[in-house]
């Protein structure tokens, strides 16, 4: 049971508003915004999905720069809030095409109208986009695609930006529906390197992604990768040794669609379902094995003076060449009496951006986007207050990096076939 729902933008900026039980007061959408805000500039970190601040317990997600946030103040299950501003975000975006700002106030009357159906009180009543079709009339309004933004910048190099934009309950002009799928392997790595380059821990969460805009409901069959391992724990999926083969995929667990059928699962590694309306996960896998991380990272810092040191960053792309990574970020904590750092790229470096952030002490080296097989290097000098005591490297670090690369995916998990069945 939650009281109130609300979204806003990157500045605060309050886009749709529901209280629904009106036990809450009517500013938590500012009061949250400037937790949220400055929680990181008292020197503790982003701030966490679920908190309580002056009796209210507040729960958020953030999807393409918007912040979906629930209030209440009865103890709920934070995994089903979260969960649940999760499928509010999908829907909206299913019924919008894209989600962004620019959408939401083209579209708040449908958003709202969305609202009233998925809640009811307080209490969930549905997050299905096909049982909403029944209830919801409203006609989307279509966003411009030249106005997606930077969110929407590697999606449009995999596919027509049109197509992305597209809602899932809006028909063509003339009234034709609309008969295409499209398919999608997301995978995020964590992978922990030791101070000398060794790989400590690996972990990929991958999701395959579906949204049709199929009528008739066909019947999918989606084959993958006949070596596909379940359950083997601590063993690399580089093994090549196995009798699994070369082409081994080992995954540790996964889970799959309340639509997804499993009869010729163990057989030849095939998924039949029927599909639903707009997007949903039809397969999640966790790997903990051993894979090749796509990038290598090389820190050093040196003492250069009693009050000054020099700290150089290097990072190679271990992917093909024909494969381009963007939205890189570099962030690597600096000791707490640092104030002052100069950077220095090198010569010919385009797109990159550097940053130390005084209030958390932390230094930022973006960069636009890495060709695979190439190398790029930062240098940096620091200033300190007072004289470092001990070994500087360990009060540096550890170095973190945020990156995207579409049409890669390291586990080697792949759609080896998909057909429909009408």
């Amino acid at each position: 049971m939650i009281s109130q729902f609300f979204i806003l933008s990157q500045r605060g900026d309050s886009i749709v508003f529901r209280d629904y039980r009106g036990e809450v007061p009517k500013g938590s959408a500012e009061i949250f915004f400037r937790k949220v805000k400055f929680w990181k500039d008292d020197g503790e970190g982003d701030a966490p999905p679920v908190f309580n601040a002056d009796g209210v317990n507040y729960f958020h997600v953030k999807d393409a720069g918007l912040l979906f946030v629930a209030t209440t103040r009865v103890n709920v299950s934070p995994s089903l809030v979260l969960e649940l501003l999760r499928r509010i975000a999908r829907v909206v975006k299913d019924y919008l095409g894209v989600l962004s700002e620019d959408a939401l106030r083209k579209n708040f009357v449908l958003v709202y109208e969305l609202l009233d159906q998925i809640i009811d009180f307080g209490y969930v009543q549905t997050t299905s986009t096909e049982v909403l079709k029944s209830y919801v009339f409203n006609e989307p309004v279509v966003v411009d695609s030249s106005q997606l933004g930077p969110a929407g910048i590697f999606m449009a190099k995999r596919m027509p930006v049109t197509t992305i934009t597209k809602s899932v309950v809006a028909n063509e002009r003339g009234g034709r529906k609309r008969e295409e799928i499209f398919v999608d392997i997301i995978e995020k790595m964590s992978v922990t390197f030791s101070s000398s380059g060794y790989i400590l821990t690996s972990e990929i969460d991958g999701t395959i992604q579906l949204k049709s805009y199929l009528t008739g409901n066909p019947e999918i069959r989606l084959a993958l990768n006949e070596e596909v391992g379940i359950g083997r724990g601590g063993e690399s999926i580089y093994d090549y040794g196995s009798s699994l083969g070369s082409g081994a995929v080992i995954l540790d667990d996964c889970n799959f669609h309340e639509s997804v059928h499993l009869d010729s699962f163990d057989v030849d590694r095939t998924l039949t379902l029927v599909p639903t309306d707009g997007e949903f996960p039809v397969m999640n896998y966790r790997i903990t094995q051993e894979f090749k991380p796509p990038f290598c990272i090389n820190a050093l810092i040196e003492e250069a003076g009693p009050f000054k040191a020099e700290v150089t960053i290097k990072v190679r792309a271990d992917f093909p060449s024909s494969i381009i990574a963007d939205k890189i970020l570099v962030q690597i904590p600096l000791p707490t009496y640092t104030t002052r750092v100069s950077f220095e790229l090198e010569p010919g470096a385009v797109g990159n951006t550097t940053d130390f952030t005084e209030a958390n002490k932390r230094m930022e080296w973006g960069l636009k986007k890495i060709v695979g097989g190439s190398e790029h290097t930062l240098h940096a000098k620091l200033t300190f207050s007072q004289e470092s005591h001990g070994n500087i490297t360990k009060e540096a670090g550890p170095v973190s990096m945020t990156f995207t690369i579409p049409m890669f995916n390291a586990s080697r998990l792949q759609v080896k076939i998909l057909s429909l069945t009408f």
